[in-house]
């Protein structure tokens, strides 16, 4: 009964055009499925509806997390669409999505006290994209759950920023977490870097209880995929995490492929690469980028990868198979054949949908260029120095799933996560630099990495099919982004920028 309602409730989100999380639903697949404003024919004619500048100024390299869109929230002035984006600088603001003016502004009070500088790996800052809940007492009540640096989960009122209930105690304060998730009542964020002293692992706040109990499972490895975790149709939680030691009967698990038990985050399965050793030598970890839950038939696929370059499809049901090493499909290296461990490979999060020939999909942000050794892309839009979108039909060879290359995107500098609407592809190219070390081998500070910057980000639309570019916002969003993402409903595509702006993209009404 509950996968049968869960399906239904994940049916009515995207039929209703909203986009109340990151990835736009649990799974974190990008693909707006209600969307038929925008279509391949006329998303070349889209130009800027509005920007908004927003009072929260960045904290090293934090700034905006990426929007989410609340449709159909009555209000005193009638029914509004509101886009809400949270800020580093521990603010929440609620923006009418029709004339880009403010509705609200939300300065959130936070009770500790860093005892750490600010850095740009750790940033002493508000980082998680919130999540929207709708019902309680009342079916139309829409509540959206922020954390803030000090660690607290704050559940306030859409329509006018009142607490729904007193803040609680969610992550450890200053710890650097990640896209909230929320399935079957339960509310779930990552840790990684250990930030403030943070150990990395999942967190898990059952808010059917009236004392939100907390559970934690440290992980060792960070997870720091954009969208944190991901769910599948049953509820249990799959997780992606960073270089760290790998030994299970010590509860350890680096460079891990996780699949987690709904609310006590108990272990149920796993994965790790063959190559594990290497990838923790090289730090090649997988904790770059959140896992997406896709249907294949009457499958259920976990689709992931990381900074070595490679993408792996496991079983929802059985991820490593016997020995925990045998997925069902491993690829070969599509780039950072260089062995990068900054700014090249897969980052951030992935996106998927099935088109109407019933062919499924899959699309990457790739970092940096394609390997000299990687398979061939039948199409490509030109030399891609920087990164591309990298696109793959999922297709059945000898009874087992694979990816088959398809398109790369134009150039890149660098892909933000991209999102599918109606055969469309939206991507965002970020314009920051990724170098994190001098030549004398020290790291950069946030001053240096934003003097680096060689451009601005720029929105762009693609052909999911082809790749071909049918849309580019040109020079219209003066500056970068820094792990941003899209937001996208009703015709109209939110962008958030490191200046603290937002911009919206589509057409007049």
């Amino acid at each position: 009964m509950k996968t049968i309602l869960t399906l239904i409730a994940i049916a009515a989100l995207a039929a209703a055009g909203q986009w109340t999380t990151f990835g736009g639903n649990p799974q974190r697949d990008g693909w707006a499925r209600g969307e038929t404003t925008l279509t391949k024919d006329n998303v070349g004619k889209i130009k800027l509806v509005w920007k908004q500048k927003l009072d929260s100024p960045a904290r090293e390299l934090s700034s905006l997390a990426a929007p989410i869109v609340v449709e159909n929230v009555l209000m005193i002035q009638g029914h509004k669409d509101i886009i809400l984006v949270a800020g580093a600088s521990d603010t929440l603001d609620a923006i009418d999505a029709d004339t880009g003016k403010l509705i609200w502004h939300k300065k959130f009070e936070v009770t500790a006290t860093a005892k750490q500088a600010p850095r740009w790996l750790c940033p002493n800052s508000l980082n998680a994209t919130p999540v929207v809940q709708s019902g309680g007492e009342n079916p139309r009540d829409k509540t959206v759950h922020v954390i803030t640096s000090d660690g607290k989960l704050h559940s306030l009122n859409v329509v006018n920023a009142e607490d729904r209930k007193p803040p609680i105690q969610f992550v450890p304060p200053f710890s650097k977490n990640w896209s909230l998730n929320l399935v079957d009542n339960v509310l779930y964020t990552t840790t990684s870097q250990n930030c403030a002293g943070a150990k990395s692992g999942v967190w898990a706040m059952d808010l059917s209880k009236p004392d939100r109990p907390v559970k934690f499972f440290a992980s060792t490895g960070g997870i720091w995929g954009r969208a944190g975790v991901a769910a599948d149709e049953s509820g249990k939680i799959y997780a992606l995490t960073g270089d760290a030691a790998f030994d299970p009967a010590a509860g350890k698990y680096g460079d891990t492929i996780l699949e987690l038990a709904p609310k006590t985050l108990d272990v149920l399965d796993y994965y790790v690469p063959a190559n594990f050793n290497f990838m923790n030598r090289k730090d090649l970890d997988m904790g770059s980028i959140s896992p997406v839950l896709i249907k294949d038939k009457e499958r259920e696929l976990v689709i992931a990868g990381g900074k070595e370059g490679r993408l792996f499809i496991l079983d929802a049901k059985s991820p490593g198979g016997p020995g925990h090493n045998e997925p069902l499909y491993r690829s070969p290296v599509y780039l950072n054949a260089d062995l990068y461990s900054a700014g090249r490979g897969f980052w951030g999060a992935f996106a998927s949908y099935e088109d109407p020939q019933g062919v499924r999909w899959v699309y990457a942000p790739a970092w940096g260029p394609v390997g000299p050794d990687a398979p061939a892309f039948p199409i490509a839009n030109g030399p891609v120095p920087n990164g591309s979108i990298m696109a793959f039909r999922l297709e059945d060879k000898e009874g087992k799933p694979t990816l088959t290359p398809a398109w790369t995107s134009r150039d890149l500098n660098v892909p933000e996560p991209p999102i599918i609407a109606n055969g469309i592809v939206f991507a965002l190219s970020n314009g920051e630099s990724v170098v994190q070390a001098t030549e004398d081998g020290r790291i950069i500070t946030t001053e240096q990495r934003l003097k680096a910057a060689p451009g601005h980000a720029t929105l762009y639309a693609f052909d999911a099919a082809t790749g071909k570019e049918l849309y580019s916002s040109g020079d219209t969003i003066a500056g970068v982004a820094h792990f941003s993402g899209i937001a996208l409903a009703n015709g109209r595509v939110y962008v958030t920028t490191f200046d603290s702006f937002v911009y919206s993209f589509g057409f007049e009404e």
